[in-house]
């Protein structure tokens, strides 16, 4: 039992170490984190199956390295349900799909070189039954289908959650040491924990259809390997018209902004999609549906002993594809930094550093992405038009298609203001979503992958704590953080190689790197004190010299 445990313990019965409430892709995600470290973990989860609706289908490189850890890669390969022939790739277009004015967007295979898989594409609902099978195979893991939240509390000790049988009305009150809600945009656990949130003025009133059609594919197989299209016209000033294949060949979806008291009865949907295409196809409505577009930030991420992850924290526009991708990096963020805590060598320090890393690099994601594309887009659409300048406006197309190349290149989410991070001395830094793709180790930034003089990649050799790439470094310093850390009780992996070949690219004698994969610290290869390696693993746990390791612990 972790000491966390012992600690609940005291207040009576203890569930579970950690509550995760909500098991769509972030809930589930985050189990699986957590089951993975042996935290016992309960799982509630209102519907008893995924829901069919396709969304959520867009999944980046660096999701798929967590896919990979989490031990449910090929199975979601597998259950892709576009042939991977066929391709993924998106594509934009003024006006109407089949008009003149195209070019290809978000073109995600650009930046597969600095990642350790290759993107994917799916429906959510795919998604999350593969993780749901993926957590039904750990044992740490309890999963409570077809159950609500109704209450949460903390004291001291823990948390107090009351669930309810979404059939039949039976409560149970579940007793941990921390809830984390997982719950969506209209999270009962955030506003329960009293976590305040903000939104912006982009309000507006979308429809959600999902249809078949055929025709639909015939019509755009001018467009090889395109898996999803939006529409720019500029009387939607900036907002997108958005289709996105669920299949290859007959089922779809879309989404686009709708006058204010649409319903499913008063407005010709038919005619808006034709409208979007430029020609006449066959539709056959399975689902229309509406959602609010609007972009909300939460104030915190952690109340106490409560935090929010996924929509339960952030919320906005599904455009770009930076939501579910956004919110599985928060459950591998949070989830090691739980673990590890719980587990005697992380801290309430390190719980802290989820909302000091995650919450201003979603900041940046929505203003520096998502609200700039609309907000382009918007000035685009106002500024040129091809029947009053044709020359000008295809200049202007020209350039954005540039420019979506750029838009992939700058997302490269970091923590260089993590208080984890080494204190260098410079105040400038911050944990943002702009950066650059670089093979070079930066204290934190994803750790790119490299083969080692043995020929596996490096992503091959990595434990699931921390892990220190020795590079040709010189042996004391190994020694002493591998003394260091078993001092700690902190769990560290050693790879040792010659630093030659790809692995040279990193520039580092000494790489020291977190259990979510991006670095924590650099060194040289010149020998290293055991009080300066205990001094590196704490500052990347935000463990206190008291709590961390006293000096005639590791001299002993």
């Amino acid at each position: 039992m972790s000491r966390e445990m012992d600690k609940a313990s005291d207040n009576g019965r203890v569930d579970a170490e950690v509550l995760v409430l909500g098991g769509g892709p972030v809930g589930m995600g985050l189990a699986i984190e957590l089951g993975q470290r042996g935290v016992r973990t309960i799982v509630v989860e209102r519907y008893r199956e995924p829901q069919p609706i396709p969304k959520g289908q867009n999944l980046t490189q660096r999701t798929m390295e967590h896919f990979h850890f989490w031990g449910a890669e090929p199975q979601l390969r597998a259950a892709r349900t576009i042939p991977p022939a066929y391709g993924i790739g998106g594509l934009t277009a003024y006006g109407t799909l089949l008009g003149p004015h195209t070019y290809d967007w978000l073109q995600r295979d650009l930046v597969k070189p600095y990642y350790f898989t290759a993107n994917e594409r799916l429906p959510q609902y795919a998604t999350e039954a593969v993780l749901r099978q993926r957590v039904a195979q750990l044992p740490a893991v309890q999963t409570l289908y077809g159950w609500s939240v109704v209450a949460v509390a903390q004291d001291a000790e823990g948390t107090t959650v009351t669930i309810e049988a979404r059939e039949g009305g039976q409560r149970k009150v579940l007793r941990a040491s921390y809830a984390v809600g997982c719950d969506g945009s209209r999270s009962v656990v955030r506003e329960q924990a009293g976590i305040t949130q903000t939104r912006t003025d982009h309000d507006r009133m979308m429809v959600l259809l999902v249809f078949r059609s055929h025709q639909l594919h015939e019509l755009l197989g001018r467009y090889p390997g395109k898996s999803y299209y939006n529409v720019l016209q500029p009387e939607l000033k900036g907002y997108w018209k958005f289709f996105g294949r669920v299949d290859l060949g007959s089922t779809w979806f879309f989404h686009a902004p709708v006058p204010a008291g649409t319903t499913r009865d008063n407005f010709d949907f038919r005619a808006y999609l034709q409208e979007a295409v430029g020609a006449p196809f066959d539709i056959e409505f399975e689902h229309i549906g509406f959602w609010d577009l609007r972009f909300m930030l939460a104030d915190s991420y952690r109340k106490g002993r409560v935090f929010v992850a996924g929509d339960a924290a952030h919320s906005h526009p599904p455009y770009g594809g930076y939501g579910v991708n956004s919110g599985l990096e928060d459950a591998r963020n949070l989830g090691w930094k739980l673990a590890a805590t719980l587990q005697g060598w992380g801290s309430d320090g390190l719980l802290d550093s989820y909302d000091a890393e995650r919450r201003p690099v979603f900041a940046s994601t929505m203003r520096d992405f998502i609200a700039r594309s609309i907000e382009t887009d918007r000035e685009f659409l106002d500024s040129f038009d091809p029947a009053r300048d044709a020359a000008a406006f295809e200049a202007a197309w020209q350039a954005r298609a540039s420019g979506a190349v750029g838009e992939v290149l700058s997302f490269e989410p970091n923590y260089e203001g993590s208080p984890l991070m080494p204190d260098d001395g410079l105040q400038d830094k911050v944990c943002s979503a702009t950066g650059a793709h670089r093979f070079e180790a930066r204290a934190g930034h994803h750790l790119a992958p490299a083969v080692l003089a043995s020929g596996a990649n490096v992503y091959d050799a990595l434990g699931a704590g921390f892990t220190l790439l020795a590079l040709g470094a010189h042996p004391d310093a190994v020694h002493a953080f591998r003394a260091a850390a078993q001092a700690m009780a902190l769990p560290l992996t050693v790879v040792e190689d010659s630093g030659a070949g790809e692995a040279a690219r990193y520039q580092a004698a000494l790489v020291l790197v977190r259990p979510d994969h991006f670095v924590a610290w650099l060194g040289e290869a010149t020998a290293l004190d055991l009080d300066a390696a205990a001094a590196v693993l704490r500052r990347a746990t935000a463990l206190t010299a008291a709590r961390g390791v006293a000096a005639d612990a590791l001299h002993a």
